[in-house]
């Protein structure tokens, strides 16, 4: 009987360590705005390189954001990583996301210190890319399709119902194509391009990437996204073939913001400072994610659509991040686009 209880008692304070193992390094509460798979390569490497038990959800950048504001007296989210950098940038001047000069900072390109230096240091770059669309070149054969290389060359007739794009309430990607079309055309103009684009759409979708997954499944001709994510499917070995616009194009600062109020805010810093590191972004490619990574000295993919071979407009990302132009445009794009949607 003395045994039996001394072995109890051993299997409880070994019980009690492991148990105070695992509280040592705690949790992180992270949401990631970037496609699953490499949200998932990112937790599982956290968690086996600092211990730190991760709870990940995946939400795209525009419900982040009105989830992280919903909560804002009683965070449930420490970081927010990826998605385009409008919505942390409007959650930084909204007060949401808190102030982190990273030790890594010094290597980043410039265009991530940027971000960063404009958010007052509540946001910071980790990724780039270029809007664009991808189109499944075997319906495009089969329906003899011309081959889209200009925005205006999607409002051609023989692209109705050819055509999925998100929704910009929820999707970042889609929010990015909707300012670039403003800063290209003018407000007015792009919102007649927008509504007789709408009569080609079949589908708004929820997430910026569904589109060109739809895609290559051959669900739709054509899909408006960030040029990785089409580039992501030609890879897997769908027939996707990736198009830059003719008329210039924006693109997004994908990035990263510590939630005010962070309940782990340490366990936040490390993963901050962790995924600005070269290897972890180096690493990206491995989940078939083709962004530019934001530290110059992390290995850029083969395969990633590089700015220097893109026609970029000077993007504003400060205007088209501030909260009041971000509302007025979402609330004219329910109102002339949303409501009349197919």
């Amino acid at each position: 009987m003395g045994l039996a209880r001394m072995t109890a008692a051993a299997l409880a304070a070994a019980a009690t360590v492991f148990a105070y193992s695992a509280q040592a390094n705690g949790t992180l509460n992270l949401i990631c705005s970037a496609d699953v798979v490499i949200c998932e390569q990112l937790e599982g490497a956290f968690e086996k390189e600092t211990g730190i038990s991760v709870n990940m959800v995946r939400l795209s950048s525009g419900e982040t954001y009105a989830k992280v504001r919903a909560e804002a007296r009683n965070p449930k989210t420490d970081i927010w990583w990826a998605g385009t950098g409008d919505p942390h940038l409007q959650a930084a001047s909204e007060g949401l996301t808190l102030e982190y000069k990273s030790p890594m900072l010094a290597e980043l390109h410039d265009w991530a210190v940027k971000q960063a230096e404009s958010a007052g240091y509540r946001t910071v770059g980790v990724y780039a890319g270029a809007l664009g669309w991808g189109y499944n070149t075997e319906i495009f054969k089969q329906k003899n399709l011309k081959e889209p290389t200009c925005f205006a060359d999607l409002l051609d007739p023989s692209f109705k119902g050819e055509i999925q794009i998100a929704n910009p309430n929820s999707s970042g990607t889609a929010y990015t194509a909707l300012a670039t079309l403003v800063q290209i055309m003018g407000e007015d103009k792009a919102f007649d391009y927008l509504k007789k684009l709408n009569a080609n759409v079949s589908q708004y979708t929820k997430s910026g990437s569904a589109p060109v997954k739809a895609a290559a499944r051959g669900e739709t001709a054509i899909g408006i996204v960030f040029m990785h994510d089409a580039v992501a499917q030609a890879v897997e070995g769908f027939p996707v073939k990736a198009v830059a616009p003719c008329e210039g194009t924006g693109y997004e600062i994908g990035s990263m913001s510590i939630i005010k109020g962070a309940k782990n805010l340490e366990n936040a810093k490390k993963w901050y400072d962790w995924v600005l590191s070269a290897k972890v972004q180096s690493s990206m490619k491995e989940a078939k994610s083709f962004q530019l990574p934001s530290n110059k000295s992390a290995e850029v993919p083969k395969e990633a659509p590089k700015f220097e071979n893109i026609k970029l407009i000077d993007y504003d990302f400060k205007t088209y991040g501030d909260p009041a132009m971000r509302k007025a445009l979402l609330e004219r794009w329910d109102k002339e686009i949303g409501a009349s949607a197919n």
